[in-house]
């Protein structure tokens, strides 16, 4: 049995379903009854465990030939990141009551990073659970090209890709999720002892350049990539509901300064298949009300699942 947390995001959907094709036995692990139902349809075996309740987690990964964690996003932290800390104590405790056979964990990019920023909660993640009593592999995907999704109303309305990363013209490591998925699917098929490492990037580096041609060309018309002043950051994110938004700006400066990163050039660095023209081009028929084939949603028959 191979037990997924995060199965009704993009990065877990991918994963179950590379599973699923490959014939294997898949537990869902949801919070949600309701969002995992559609799982349950496609014959996965269904778990309901929020991540920071240890005795449901427990219940999820008991008899887990491999577990796939992932912890959920959490993009305004309370100082010192008590709602990652639950989490990671949480899977801990499962993990160390169930003693599955492996277990892949979703990093980030930026996970070794020195300095105090968003995605330091990966790192306390690292830290504690590279001492379990059972082989764990890191995943760490460069930026998700998936956030493109952020940008498609400004694209299609003003031609305009708003960017907090610059300079433009500068790629730095993306990664599509559903490359993150597929990865994470095979890593959770090997065996390995002790702790592994793993870096995943996209098949070339992307700047906010390349971001911004890939909706000139999916959308057939001119779009500019622009940045958005540092100095406006602060007042942006807490008009969008932040109370602490200095990690996330912090994490930001990260990819500007370059101090966020993977090791370029380096071999050992996996690529995955997708670029950004995939996904971007995989972003614009919902904006536009239609499904692959151009279809309206109200033109379907069935209405039920264009979500």
């Amino acid at each position: 049995m191979y037990a997924i947390t995060g199965i009704t995001g993009k990065v877990g959907g991918a994963l179950a379903r590379a599973l699923l094709e490959a014939g294997l036995p898949v537990r869902a692990i949801a919070r949600d009854a309701a969002k995992a139902a559609n799982w349950a349809a496609l014959g996965c075996e269904i778990a309901i465990a929020a991540m920071e309740d240890a005795d449901a987690l427990a219940n999820g990964f008991t008899g887990a030939e491999a577990v796939f964690v992932l912890p959920p996003p959490v993009f305004d932290p309370e100082p010192g990141y008590p709602e990652a800390r639950r989490v990671i104590a949480a899977v801990r405790e499962a993990v160390e009551r169930t003693r599955p056979g492996r277990v892949v964990c979703l990093s980030t990019i930026g996970a070794d990073a020195a300095e105090d920023n968003l995605l330091t909660q990966r790192t306390l993640m690292e830290k504690a659970l590279n001492t379990l009593p059972v082989p764990v592999a890191f995943l760490r995907p460069g930026w998700f090209l998936d956030n493109a999704a952020w940008d498609v109303a400004s694209a299609m309305d003003a031609g305009v890709v708003r960017s907090f990363l610059a300079p433009l013209d500068r790629p730095i490591a993306m990664v599509a999720a559903r490359d993150v998925g597929r990865t994470a699917a095979r890593l959770m098929q090997e065996s390995w002892k002790g702790v592994r490492l793993v870096r995943l990037e996209g098949p070339s580096r992307v700047s906010p350049n390349d971001i911004a041609a890939a909706f000139s060309a999916a959308l057939g018309r001119p779009v500019r990539a622009e940045i958005v002043p540092k100095e406006q950051w602060d007042a942006i994110f807490r008009s969008q509901g932040m109370h602490h938004p200095m990690p996330r700006i912090r994490m930001l400066d990260g990819f500007n300064e370059g101090w966020i990163d993977l090791p370029p050039n380096d071999p050992g660095v996996l690529k995955g298949t997708t670029s950004v023209s995939e996904v971007v081009a995989s972003l614009i028929p919902a904006a536009r009300g239609t499904d692959e084939h151009g279809r309206t949603f109200q033109d379907r028959q069935d209405r039920t699942h264009i979500v």
